[in-house]
């Protein structure tokens, strides 16, 4: 099968650093990733299934680990060599399904399940380093599945929704992100919030906007985009005020008509969602938070630098958003992730599409989509030879 295989290559890798900081994507031509003829998977044991990728999407935590940006605490939970893609719609002998990919206690052959497990929080599993699997936290980071970037992968049973007759491959691929986001939305333990504010519009960030507009139906949702596509989908996703990043604060303490405290908002919105991840994004979502409330991280942070007085003094929970799984109310994130693409049509955000053997321009265009006004890039593997 063809696959694009990342390999643990030390020298390669300091190189993608090294290149990936001058010009985002450029990892991809001088790092660890390559197109491979490789051996399909092999079933890891009963309950899995082979499928045949359709589309895949590149996600900014693919990026991070191709330029070299991944944080260190990955490794003990990624094996090598391992073929990227999560966010996959495929062909399977149940027809065509959308994967979700965490590699959890029942993939793993692990009985009986951990805690977080045996109560539906499967992004929360204790087990992703064990059973009878490779580590790795998802399909995509494990060296014994296969990924989506590749012409055939396994996946267990388990972890295959069907995708509905009337929802296209550029809808379904949606499905993974837009679960993340859901289930971003459902963590505060709030309804009908006074002021929301989404940090970041691209991929993330616009499903956020819409997961917000549909479950916490805030009275205000502000969002910060940089480019001008970004601005227009944040609006017709449910934003109500969309201004460019530096502005944040400002239109914050405008609507809520408040005055500075420092470089703080003092009433602020009762949650922020902060769908970038960086030190500067961190410092605006503490900044513009009302106290005692909460700061969402949506985005993957890695390792950045902070002066956290703010978070101290004015009592705010900041809490991560991983994955998806079961939520509070009992319903699968999935089934909910599938609501939202058909309603906000989110297959309107998949921008463009390139076969494996332009895997560099595919990887370059998801690393400056916002700049060139796309959104969503993806592997189209529908008419890739060994399919």
């Amino acid at each position: 099968m063809r696959a694009l295989q990342f390999r643990r290559n030390l020298p390669k890798y300091a190189a993608a650093m090294v290149a990936g900081g001058v010009v985002p994507g450029l990892g991809a031509r001088v790092g660890p990733l390559r197109l491979a003829d490789v051996d399909e998977p092999d079933l890891p044991g009963p309950g899995w299934r082979r499928i045949r990728p359709r589309l895949a999407g590149i996600c900014g935590s693919d990026l991070s680990t191709i330029d070299g940006k991944s944080s260190r605490y990955f490794e003990p939970i990624v094996s090598f060599p391992f073929v990227p893609g999560h966010e996959i719609v495929a062909d399977s002998d149940l027809g065509r399904v959308v994967v979700e990919p965490v590699l959890s206690c029942l993939p793993r052959g692990i009985d009986p399940p951990c805690s977080f497990c045996a109560a539906g929080l499967t992004g929360s599993c204790q087990n992703i380093a064990l059973g009878e699997l490779e580590s790795g936290l998802q399909i995509g980071y494990c060296a014994d599945t296969g990924g989506g970037w590749s012409t055939a992968m396994v996946a267990h049973e388990s972890q295959l929704h069907a995708v509905p007759d009337a929802m296209s491959d550029e809808a379904a691929v949606m499905v993974e992100p837009a679960a993340c986001a859901v289930h971003a939305a459902r963590r505060p333990a709030v309804d009908q919030p006074e002021t929301v504010v989404v940090l970041g519009a691209g991929t993330v960030g616009l499903c956020t906007i819409a997961a917000v507009r549909r479950h916490l139906r805030p009275g205000t949702l502000i969002a910060s985009a940089k480019h001008p596509d970004q601005r227009k989908l944040a609006v017709e996703l449910g934003a109500d005020v969309v201004v460019e990043p530096g502005e944040v604060r400002r239109a914050v303490r405008r609507m809520s008509r408040s005055p500075m405290v420092g470089d703080s908002v003092g009433e602020g919105a009762e949650v922020v969602f902060d769908c970038v991840g960086s030190a500067g994004s961190i410092d605006d979502a503490i900044a513009v938070v009302r106290p005692r409330e909460h700061v969402v991280l949506v985005g993957m942070p890695g390792r950045v630098a902070l002066d956290l007085t703010g978070l101290w003094h004015k009592e705010v929970r900041l809490a991560g958003a991983y994955a998806y799984g079961q939520e509070s109310t009992g319903e699968r994130t999935f089934d909910l992730a599938f609501d939202l693409v058909r309603d906000a049509d989110l297959g309107r955000l998949v921008s463009a599409t390139y076969t494996l053997d332009r895997y560099r321009d595919a990887i370059d265009h998801a690393a400056n989509a916002g700049a060139r006004g796309a959104v969503k890039v993806v592997f189209d593997l529908r008419g890739e030879r060994n399919r």
